[in-house]
């Protein structure tokens, strides 16, 4: 693939430092598997990490917007959120029934003590990063 160009808003950059320490492990490594899914998908060449609703977020010109975090009222996970207008969860709910836990149709939920399954998380990071091209695709090319 191309190389990938990352722009990185210095809010996206505080919020990521001002999350507890172990949290803040995690939201490192969620980061770092957007990163690295991006970068495998033909056509992204350029990936923005901003803030969207006060939440690390990423955006591509093909994509729909990914947002992560971890929230207080919810100690024990965190979570990668989606559009909840676009067929992304629904569709990762048909994909990955077996493998994540879900928010009504926004978001996947990870458990804080668990293990990431990195290929299944990967595959859906590159579908929200690539929706407007794989859309139209049954199961969004999964």
């Amino acid at each position: 693939m191309g190389k990938l160009k990352v722009t990185t808003h210095p809010d996206f950059e505080n919020r990521i430092q001002n999350y507890p320490l172990d949290i803040k492990e995690k939201m490192q490594g969620l980061r770092t598997l957007v990163v690295e899914a991006a970068s495998e998908v033909e056509g992204i060449t350029h990936l923005e990490e901003t803030l969207k609703w006060g939440e690390p977020s990423f955006v591509t010109k093909q994509g729909s917007t990914l947002r992560m975090d971890w929230k207080t009222k919810s100690p024990n996970q965190y979570a990668f959120y989606f559009q909840c207008t676009s067929k992304l969860v629904h569709t990762f709910r048909l994909v990955f029934a077996n493998t994540f836990a879900f928010e009504g149709n926004r978001a996947i939920l990870l458990p804080i003590d668990a293990a990431l399954p990195t290929e299944e998380l990967k595959a859906c990071i590159q579908a929200a990063l690539n929706y407007h091209k794989v859309k139209h695709l049954p199961t969004l090319g999964l």
